[in-house]
């Protein structure tokens, strides 16, 4: 009986492949016996092993050095793997990105009124000018070769919807400094969504599938108490995500189980978006 959700065999580039949930991708697409390309600007053979030190020596893992804001950086990549494996990714995981923690310092956490300019478009080059190189890169790719492929763009609740600024607001009880969580993010994440549909009706004829995959926030031991419950006090199922929590979902969008579907925006975050 045919495996609808294999995904082996298959090259899938993962960009911040070497972040929290990045890594997760990553483990998961090896174990199903994917070849995985693992992206990101310090990407090479010894942070591979201190990240999966248990499966650095895989064959069927790459470290390549990517810059997603440079074109030249990326493209370089992907020949990269062409060189590596003999041919382009079957599929991309677009997941690198920055944002702004609790614990940023005020000049990057403060008011909107006094949000800097720099700042915007640094978080808008990587999350949304970053994305739209790499996924135009790789599907010009895929779409020479002749062959199929699926794109992921991951996504954030804070794309969606607005932040919710009151869980952030102990920060200023407790240091006598507000934290605002920053405009920069939202802006950028919310622009990822019509980048996927407008790329998935423009290659949907040439078996190029792209979606959405919006996650909600993922706990660290770096974050506070307070944050994480104020932040759980929100989520409906009552806890944060664990960084493997988005794996099924993108073994599904990667795979032949999601074969109709493309443009769309799969959420997983606990029920944040519900209320």
């Amino acid at each position: 009986m045919t495996d609808i959700f294999d995904v082996s065999d298959r090259i899938v580039l993962v960009t911040g492949g070497l972040g929290q949930i990045g890594a997760a991708f990553v483990r998961e697409l090896h174990a199903r016996g994917a070849r995985v390309a693992v992206a990101s600007r310090t990407a090479d053979a010894e942070r591979l092993r201190s990240v999966f030190p248990d499966i650095a020596d895989s064959d069927r893992l790459l470290p390549v050095a990517i810059d997603i804001v440079s074109k030249e950086s990326v493209n370089a990549g992907l020949d990269e793997i062409e060189r590596q494996w003999g041919a382009a990714p079957d599929a991309v995981i677009n997941n690198a990105g920055i944002d702004t923690q609790p614990s940023a310092p005020p000049e990057v956490s403060g008011p909107f009124e006094d949000f800097p300019l720099e700042v915007f478009r640094e978080v808008v080059d990587v999350n949304l000018v970053g994305t739209f190189i790499v996924t135009q890169a790789a599907g010009s790719r895929m779409r020479a070769a002749g062959r199929p492929g699926s794109i992921i763009n991951v996504g954030s609740i804070y794309g969606m919807v607005s932040p919710v600024q009151d869980i952030y607001a102990y920060k200023e009880e407790q240091t006598g400094v507000p934290f605002v969580k920053p405009v920069a993010y939202s802006a950028a994440k919310s622009g990822l969504y019509n980048l996927t549909r407008y790329c998935a009706t423009y290659w949907g004829r040439q078996g190029i599938r792209v979606n959405t995959l919006t996650p909600s926030g993922v706990g660290r031991d770096t974050q506070d108490a307070t944050f994480q419950k104020n932040y759980t006090d929100r989520i409906p199922v009552g806890r944060m995500a664990d960084p493997t929590d988005f794996n099924g979902a993108a073994v599904f969008l990667l795979s032949d189980a999601s074969s109709y579907m493309t443009g769309a925006n799969l959420v997983i975050d606990g029920g944040w978006t519900a209320w």
